[in-house]
């Protein structure tokens, strides 16, 4: 009898354990861009950045979402400023292997459990290059504030808003939430860009990435199915 108490309890463990696992999995509704534009932080604007999102997720394979940058604006010539954490949707979001990244707006702008190097991950599956690799590419253009909001007028915080690529300065987080600047450990507002070119975004750590997430990401994308799994494993 004992050892029938014994195996039921490894069992409910077991089967406990891979439920827990299962419900951590979802569809791909986040990325890195694994390139820029190619032409610093002159994205084209928000429209250019959003262009960018759905080019990369369509040749991934699931391009049949809603993308935006996760990016902010400033508030100019009596247009009001654009906050990043207002464009992304209410999530929960997941990465291109079907693993958690922040399961609401509130989560991810809080303390982020899910979020790391190895899970922050661009479109391909693949780790993002950051502090001690060669190229160092962890600088991430999200002109925001720690808490997704922009920058209130005055000192450049989005090149332009995401139109130049010569003076200015846009904040950028550190995706492995390791650096140096005002915040290093911050994966959305680490410290500013040393210009908007991009040998200059080159030279401080960054290439011109930027997050991209789906707006339509729902309690629907929680659910687990096969189509998940096998994606997974082609990556």
């Amino acid at each position: 009898m004992r050892k029938w108490t014994i195996a039921l309890t490894v069992t409910t463990v077991a089967l406990c354990s891979a439920s827990s696992a299962l419900a951590q999995t979802g569809s791909p509704s986040f990325f890195i861009t694994s390139e820029g534009v190619g032409n610093g932080a002159a994205l084209g604007g928000l429209d250019g950045a959003d262009r960018h999102c759905a080019m990369l997720a369509d040749a991934a394979g699931f391009g049949d979402r809603t993308w935006r940058a996760y990016l902010s604006t400033t508030a100019s010539g009596g247009q009001p400023g654009v906050n990043a954490r207002d464009r992304i949707g209410t999530g929960p979001w997941y990465n291109a292997t079907g693993a958690l990244i922040a399961e609401s707006v509130a989560d991810l702008h809080g303390e982020a459990p899910h979020w790391s190097k190895q899970t922050a991950l661009n479109e391909k599956g693949e780790v993002v290059n950051g502090r001690g690799d060669s190229p160092n590419r962890h600088d991430i253009l999200t002109g925001s504030q720690p808490d997704g909001t922009a920058y209130a007028p005055g000192e450049d915080t989005t090149c332009n808003d995401w139109t130049g690529s010569g003076e200015g300065s846009a904040r950028v987080g550190h995706h492995d939430r390791t650096g140096g600047g005002e915040n290093p450990e911050s994966f959305l507002s680490a410290h500013g860009s040393r210009g908007c070119s991009q040998e200059n975004l080159q030279a401080s750590g960054g290439d011109g990435l930027f997050y991209c997430f789906a707006a339509d990401a729902g309690s629907g994308d929680a659910a687990v199915n096969p189509s998940v799994s096998a994606y997974a494993l082609k990556r």
